[in-house]
C-alpha cells in the first residue's frame, strides 16, 4: 500500500516536473531570442503551464474521415502510459523497494515506445503523419542500438542489473572519468532518442509539417508533448544516475538532473538541424563502433583483473 502511494506521489511530482519543464523551455528560448516569454497568467507566468494544459484538454475533438479511430485515440495514451510507467525503477528509500532489474525493464519500456510513434502516424491514415512516424522509428532504433551497448558498459561496471549499485559503485570516483568519450555519447543518443533539436527529424516542419503527430489536437496533442517532456526528466535522471554519482538520496543529484534538462533546452535553443543522412552516419560509423570498443575494453580489463587475483589467490 505505502509503494502503491509512493508511486503515485512520485507521478504527481513528475507531472509537475513536466509542466515546468516546458514553461522553462519557453523562456530559455525566448531570451535567446530576447524577449520575455510567458510572464502574464500568475506571478512571473508560474501558471502559464496550467492554463495551456486546460486549454489542450478542453478543446473540441476532431474527427477525420479515413483513420482507424481507437488505435488514433489509444496510440497517445499509449505513449503517455510508456512514459509514466519506465519510472518504476526509480529506487525509494523509504520503503527498502529494491527493482533488482532495473536495467532490463528500462530496455524494454524504451523498446516498446517505438510502437507509439508508429501506429500515431500509420493510424491517422496521412502521408506527412506516416512518413514523420518512419523517420521517427527508423531514427529511435538506430540509436537504440548505442544506448544498450552504452547501458551494457554500465551493467559491467557494476556488475547486476540493480539502479542502485551504480551509486555504491561510484562512492570514490564517477563513471564520467574513466568513460569520458560514452558520456557524450550517452548524451547524443539520448537527443535522438526523445526525438529533440537538432535530431527532431520526425518533426522537420519544412517537409513533414509536424511529423507523425500532425493530424492529433488537443488532449491527443497534450498527451503526446507530456509523454516527450516525461522522457527528457527521465534521460537527464538516468544521466545523473549512469555517470555523475548517482547518489539519488542528496540534493546535488536533483541539481545534476537539473542541468541535464537545461541542456537539452540549450542544445535547441544553439544548434540547427542535421541532414538525416548525418544522423544515420553518426550513430553506425561513430557511436557504436565507439561503444563497442569500449565494451571489448572493459571486458578484457575484468578478465586481466580477476585473472591476476585468482593467480594472487593461488599464489
Amino acid at each position: 500500500m505505502m509503494f502503491m502511494l509512493n508511486f503515485l506521489f512520485l507521478i504527481l511530482m513528475l507531472l509537475i516536473s513536466i509542466a515546468y519543464l516546458t514553461l522553462l523551455e519557453r523562456k530559455i528560448l525566448s531570451y535567446t531570442q530576447t524577449r520575455k516569454g510567458p510572464n502574464k497568467v500568475g506571478f512571473m507566468g508560474l501558471l502559464q503551464p496550467f492554463s495551456d494544459g486546460i486549454k489542450l484538454f478542453f478543446k473540441e475533438q476532431i474527427n477525420l474521415i479515413y483513420f482507424n479511430y481507437f488505435i488514433y485515440m489509444l496510440s497517445p495514451i499509449f505513449m503517455f502510459t510508456i512514459s509514466l510507467f519506465v519510472w518504476i525503477i526509480y529506487p525509494f528509500l523509504w520503503n527498502l523497494i529494491n527493482f533488482n532489474y532495473g536495467f532490463l525493464f528500462f530496455l524494454c519500456c524504451s523498446s516498446v515506445g517505438v510502437y507509439g510513434l508508429l501506429l500515431c502516424g500509420w493510424s491517422s491514415n496521412s502521408n506527412y503523419s506516416l512518413l514523420g512516424s518512419l523517420r521517427a522509428v527508423a531514427q529511435v532504433i538506430s540509436y537504440e542500438v548505442s544506448m544498450v551497448m552504452i547501458v551494457i558498459c554500465l551493467m559491467i561496471f557494476s556488475f547486476s542489473f540493480n539502479l542502485l549499485n551504480l551509486m555504491n559503485y561510484q562512492y570514490y570516483i564517477w563513471f564520467i572519468f574513466f568513460s569520458f568519450p560514452l558520456f557524450f555519447c550517452w548524451l547524443s543518443t539520448c537527443l535522438a532518442e526523445v526525438n529533440r533539436a537538432p535530431f527532431d527529424f520526425a518533426e522537420g516542419e519544412s517537409e513533414l509539417v509536424s511529423g507523425f503527430n500532425i493530424e492529433y489536437g488537443g488532449g491527443g496533442f497534450a498527451l503526446i508533448f507530456l509523454a516527450e517532456y516525461g522522457n527528457i526528466i527521465l534521460m537527464s535522471f538516468l544521466t545523473s544516475l549512469f555517470f555523475l554519482g548517482g547518489d539519488i538520496y542528496s540534493l546535488t543529484f536533483y541539481m545534476k538532473s537539473i542541468m541535464i534538462s537545461f541542456w537539452f533546452i540549450w542544445v535547441r535553443s544553439t544548434l540547427p538541424r542535421f541532414r538525416y543522412d548525418k544522423l544515420m552516419y553518426l550513430t553506425w560509423k561513430l557511436f557504436l563502433p565507439l561503444s563497442l570498443n569500449y565494451f571489448i575494453f572493459f571486458i578484457g580489463f575484468l578478465f586481466l583483473m580477476f585473472t591476476d587475483i585468482y593467480f594472487i589467490n593461488l599464489s
